[in-house]
């Protein structure tokens, strides 16, 4: 088993539903192929730019099958399966095994705030009914739990749990991160703004939804970063930065769409009770995808 199977860009589909708020399967297959085509290094549905907790059951295995049929093993994916309980979260590891995606990304899903133990049980349990990696996902601000360093350190020393997906937005985390678990361990930014930061702390990739708009400058971001030219690094993080800001401020699934729109790419619509962008964060929006990719083509 490929234990760390991600570098780089991995982007984030938008779920696309259509006017009766069901799930665009043909329209999502055109968004997953446009990252792939655009040279994303890996392929992430079902996190919180694919509304993961909006979706049934039918339907989150409906995306991973969409996503792994239309990626065709171009390159790895990587399927979001948390769910509130650990029985649900079983079940899409499972399927989304059996359906033949990569890796899955688990974060810790609960109306009741979760014990550490409470945390180590639910991964350890899922972690033995599946035999492929699984990231860890630590996002406090969807989840509402905030996984220390230390809880960090022992979920890896579950087999087949060999990557951490960081997104508390704290740099000095993924220092620490680096320098208390070593080179061994594969940690992911998903903190948008933070992206230069991240890859300069050690990050091997970085889980972003930028890519459905600015694939090229996200890529290339990387690119100057293992390339070690730190000055074209900084220089392309600058371009993009405002960006990154905007579509964290304002909704991830609500920014790309909107975005997709400006771009002339159909996004799809929304699910109550997600609403698209008011018209002056739109006119925001295309003030500075403008100057985005003025920047692109400078």
């Amino acid at each position: 088993m490929n234990n760390i199977p991600f570098k780089g860009v991995i982007a984030y589909p938008v779920t696309p539903f259509n006017n009766a708020e069901k799930v665009d399967i043909p329209l999502f297959k055109k968004q997953v192929e446009r990252l792939v085509a655009a040279g994303c290094h890996g392929i992430a549905p079902l996190g919180s730019t694919g509304v993961l907790p909006y979706l049934t059951d039918e339907e989150k295995e409906a995306v991973t099958i969409a996503t792994i049929e239309q990626v065709a093993h171009r390159v790895p994916t990587l399927v979001g399966v948390s769910n509130l309980t650990t029985q649900k979260t079983i079940h899409h590891a499972q399927f989304a095994e059996k359906a033949g995606a990569t890796a899955v990304m688990i974060i810790p899903m609960s109306y009741w705030k979760l014990t550490d133990s409470e945390i180590i049980q639910h991964y350890d349990a899922v972690a033995s009914k599946i035999s492929i990696p699984i990231m860890v996902y630590n996002n406090p601000a969807t989840s509402g739990v905030d996984m220390s360093p230390a809880l960090l350190k022992q979920l890896l020393e579950i087999p087949n749990i060999t990557m951490i997906k960081e997104s508390t937005g704290d740099v000095q985390r993924m220092h620490f991160l680096r320098k208390t678990l070593g080179e061994a361990v594969a940690f992911y930014n998903g903190s948008n703004p933070l992206a230069l930061a991240a890859f300069a702390a050690g990050a091997n990739g970085w889980c972003t939804a930028a890519a459905n708009l600015i694939p090229e400058l996200n890529i290339a971001l990387y690119d100057a970063v293992q390339n070690g030219d730190l000055h074209e690094a900084r220089r392309l993080f600058y371009r993009q930065v405002n960006l990154l800001k905007f579509i964290v401020a304002k909704g991830l699934p609500r920014s790309i769409k909107a975005g997709l729109t400006l771009l002339g790419v159909e996004g799809g619509e929304f699910r109550s009770p997600l609403k698209p962008l008011s018209q002056d964060e739109i006119a925001e929006l295309s003030h500075i995808l403008d100057e985005v990719k003025g920047a692109v083509t400078a």
